[in-house]
């Protein structure tokens, strides 16, 4: 009869041990699948002119692995303007942890006022932290055929808001295939697909000190 008692108690705490473990794994694996990054953007996001496979988007989906849920929700030819309007849908659907803030290039190319683009990007901010997500803004230049006064205006709307919300912040990630025809396709505007690698490598590291200090 002891025997017995002291092997069914050693089952028992053997058991107990096992499903502790289990639940601790199953937590562990949940939370890290829990992740989700939305990228906001526009063509340079949404591999305009190239396989959306190859885009650096999916890219870094590939390297971040399975655990990490990534939304791409840019599109070709969007204005902050749009994406302001777009987002809040966005960001109730997904329920994202972090966004990735893209936009603004095209404000620039249609010579928005910088005014507008820093009041839409302003509040697309703070729509995302208003849902708990973390924001990790891009910088934007254009070309300077448009006068160094709007140009040096423009630039200065991005750094200001990574100040103002003390956000991670990536700087003109186009800024060294930006001059090099090599990388860009034939409207000299958007990267190739052989550029999408580098851009990655400009942007994965903040996403990735991003990500581990959650």
């Amino acid at each position: 009869m002891g025997f017995t008692l002291k092997v069914f108690k050693l089952a028992r705490r053997s058991f107990l041990l096992m499903t502790i473990m289990l639940f601790s794994s199953a937590f562990s694996s949940t939370a890290l699948a829990d992740q989700k990054i939305l990228v906001w953007g526009d063509s340079l996001s949404a591999a305009y002119g190239i396989p959306r496979e190859q885009g650096w988007v999916n890219l870094m989906r590939n390297e971040l692995g399975e655990k990490i849920e990534v939304i791409n929700g840019s599109i070709s030819g969007e204005t902050t303007q749009g994406g302001r309007t777009r987002l809040p849908k966005a960001l109730e659907d997904h329920q994202p942890n972090y966004v990735v803030l893209e936009l603004g290039a095209n404000d620039g190319l249609r010579g928005i006022p910088p005014d507008v683009t820093k009041t839409n990007l302003d509040t697309m901010i703070q729509e995302a932290q208003k849902a708990n997500a973390k924001v990790i803004l891009f910088g934007m230049k254009i070309p300077p055929n448009y006068g160094v006064a709007y140009s040096e205006k423009f630039e200065a709307v991005f750094a200001d808001l990574a100040e103002k919300y003390d956000l991670p912040f990536i700087p003109f990630f186009m800024e060294d295939i930006a001059q090099n025809f090599d990388y860009l396709q034939a409207d000299e505007l958007h990267p190739t697909a052989s550029a999408q690698p580098l851009l990655l490598k400009k942007i994965l590291p903040t996403i990735k000190k991003e990500l581990s200090s959650s």
